[in-house]
């Protein structure tokens, strides 16, 4: 979801030579996000029943709960997958891998490419924070004890996504143009991220005292200091690590993200 929205933007307000950058994007997100629908599917109680969340099983009417997030994000993983696939196609024409001249006009700068990218980019957004937003409205200890956790997921969905098209753009002649541009939004990002953290610890009030144990502290030396503040200061300080600076900040915002989200799910599991 991050990778796409990205993407989406650099479509619309990036230079022409960002577009690579941006196709990047869009390959990233439909392999994403298959796994992703995979792995969602085999955490079902019955796999094979996966579509009830979709139709009705008796009268195969289209099965929506608005008041329900799962109901929601079930459709908005759908919608997603669709636009993600369309986008996918379109840069794989664009970048001459597939010999379809027409699929061209699934990109911007075109009239149906603009609305592609925006609509995309808006489920895009919506499937990057959907996580957060489902955790919140259980009653598990700190999940239900905070409303930002959608906000955080979504700010992290987009440091992560961005390391990440960082990582990969790195060795790609084609994805370069806009390396720099995109680190520097990192940057950005990792620090409204940390913001957005330490809003939500004090939001938990008494809540916080969960994270007084191990759970804390990888909190603190894997998140916070590891994936924040350590790729911030590498970013300021260019001559630490010189060539390879910038692939080592975003290897470690992918590493602190990856131990955010292992935080927050396991620690609220284990209270």
């Amino acid at each position: 979801g991050g990778c796409y929205f990205i993407a989406a933007l650099i479509d619309l307000f990036g230079r022409p030579e960002d577009r690579g950058l941006a196709r990047l994007g869009y390959y990233i997100a439909l392999p994403c996000l298959i796994i992703s629908a995979i792995l969602l599917t085999l955490d079902l109680g019955r796999p094979l029943r996966f579509w009830h969340m979709l139709l009705q099983s008796n009268t195969y009417r289209i099965m929506f709960k608005p008041w329900s997030p799962m109901s929601a994000g079930s459709w908005a993983l759908l919608i997603f997958g669709i636009f993600s696939l369309i986008s996918f196609l379109g840069a794989l024409a664009e970048d001459g891998r597939w010999q379809k001249p027409a699929a061209r006009s699934l990109r911007p700068p075109g009239a149906l490419g603009s609305v592609l990218a925006i609509a995309g980019g808006f489920f895009g957004f919506f499937v990057a924070g959907y996580t957060g937003v489902l955790l919140g409205v259980t009653n598990r200890p700190i999940w239900s004890d905070t409303s930002l956790l959608g906000m955080l997921f979504v700010v992290s969905a987009a440091s992560i996504s961005a390391a990440l098209m960082i990582l990969l753009a790195h060795k790609s002649e084609r994805a370069r143009a806009g390396i720099h541009s995109l680190h520097r939004l990192d940057m950005w990002v990792v620090a409204l991220e940390f913001i957005i953290l330490v809003a939500l610890m004090f939001s938990l009030g008494p809540v916080f005292r969960a994270w007084m144990s191990a759970w804390g502290v990888l909190l603190l030396l894997g998140v916070i200091v590891v994936g924040m503040w350590l790729p911030l200061a590498l970013y300021f300080r260019k001559d630490w690590l010189g060539d390879r600076n910038m692939t080592a900040t975003a290897a470690l915002v992918l590493l602190g993200g990856f131990i955010l989200r292992l935080v927050i799910v396991f620690s609220a599991q284990q209270v």
